[in-house]
């Protein structure tokens, strides 16, 4: 009898843990699709209604992570970095001091956080890992990432947003010996750590691939895309992406129907690899070296992928079966996400566009400027509740798009 209870409040947890609602990096999937309904399908020439800003909120290219009752969004002043935590109409609760940030090579803070329950998780651009308390802001445990994990900065330093998956918490050090390490996420405990390729990290942010016979980690580093069976850690297969020799390589992987598709220009351009059926290998299907951007993202909807073109800079859709160029629109290259049948485009000019994908064409439908705000407009937009979430450096936005 003692034995039947303890299994069923073990298969309890376990249910638990997975059901949970992890606010995220590009969304539920980190694929930038927002599910997300009845929003304006037109905006006034001047943009959408604008709700409120916070314009204290400290340089940084971080997105905001908007939960059911507060947003949170790191950002960095006078050398120290911050997690400042707002109300949904923008009213500060409380900052939190996360120690040391980036100052050296556009200033501020890169990672957005990510929170499950009552923590949040999140990563320093100097490679500190914080579990905190996300009703106060209060530490629960931290770890480093380059004195504990023995991990190597980066010249633009650390740039990857947590990535949770039940009671793990799975991150990429980049050192030659502890490359990446799936962490316990109550405790911040060592699980298993792996060599994987012995390379430094590459300001991506990973992903995991569910397949019927296991969950596979998929990462960038330096000079491969990874691939390491989620539970042991160890290294199922590398595809490298040396062709063109950069270390920027910033784009999410995308896993589709047996499919992983990679946006980076720092390295390959646009690729298509088919992953097989044990995850134990990849096999390149297309590569259009000229098509995709650095740090943009992209959508991938029905047979098409849509997104910037870092050079020439505009916005354009690539077929999915064959990586072909089949539609372009003047626009300038930056972040993409979707929302309610339609894209949304940040520019790294400043440009918000609207934007109505049709079987592979695009059409601007409505745009207007960020006029407000700091440096690069590199932070991805976020959409919530019918609420466009823009930060700009030192001001985070929020626009209404709702319908009514």
């Amino acid at each position: 009898m003692k034995k039947f209870i303890l299994l069923s409040v073990f298969m309890m947890v376990s249910v638990s843990l997975l059901a949970q609602t992890i606010d995220q990096w590009r969304g539920p999937k980190r694929d930038g699709l927002y599910n997300e309904t009845n929003l304006l399908k037109q905006w006034p020439p001047e943009g959408p209604k604008l709700l409120w800003k916070a314009d204290s909120v400290g340089n940084g290219f971080s997105s905001p992570i908007i939960t059911a009752e507060r947003i949170y969004l790191p950002g960095e002043k006078d050398s120290t970095g911050y997690i400042f935590a707002f109300d949904r109409s923008g009213k500060l609760l409380w900052k939190a001091d996360m120690g040391p940030e980036w100052t050296v090579n556009f200033p501020g803070p890169r990672c957005t956080p990510a929170v499950v329950g009552d923590l949040l998780y999140y990563l320093s651009s100097m490679g500190k890992l914080h579990c905190l308390d996300a009703r106060t802001g209060a530490t629960k445990w931290s770890t480093d990432y380059i004195k504990d994990l023995h991990g190597v900065n980066l010249r633009f330093g650390y740039t990857e947003s947590p990535l949770i998956e039940g009671d793990r918490i799975y991150c990429s050090p980049g050192g030659p010996d502890t490359n990446v390490v799936a962490l316990n996420r109550f405790d911040g405990k060592l699980i298993w750590k792996s060599k994987a390729m012995g390379d430094s990290s590459a300001y991506c942010s990973p992903v995991l691939v569910q397949l019927p016979g296991r969950t596979v980690f998929v990462n960038l580093t330096i000079h491969h895309l990874i691939g390491l069976d989620a539970a042991t850690g160890e290294l199922l297969w590398s595809y490298k992406t040396e062709r063109w020799p950069n270390d920027i390589h910033c784009n999410v992987p995308l896993f589709e129907n047996g499919n992983i598709y990679l946006n980076d220009r720092g390295g390959n351009g646009f690729v298509k690899l088919q992953l097989a059926a044990d995850g134990k290998s990849v096999t390149e299907t297309w590569r259009n070296f000229k098509a995709g951007n650095i740090q943009g993202g992209f959508i991938r909807l029905g047979d098409y992928l849509y997104g910037s073109r870092y050079r020439p800079s505009r916005f354009e859709t690539l077929s999915a079966a064959s990586g072909e160029v089949v539609d372009s629109l003047k626009f300038s290259h930056g972040s993409t996400i979707y929302a309610d049948g339609l894209l949304y485009c940040y520019s790294e000019q400043g440009a918000v566009g609207l934007i109505k994908p049709d079987n592979g064409k695009s059409e601007l439908i409505s745009s207007f400027k960020i006029t407000e705000g700091t440096l690069e407009h590199f932070a991805h937009p976020v959409i919530r509740d019918g609420v466009l979430y823009i930060r700009h450096g030192k001001v985070l936005l929020a626009y209404d798009i709702r319908r009514r």
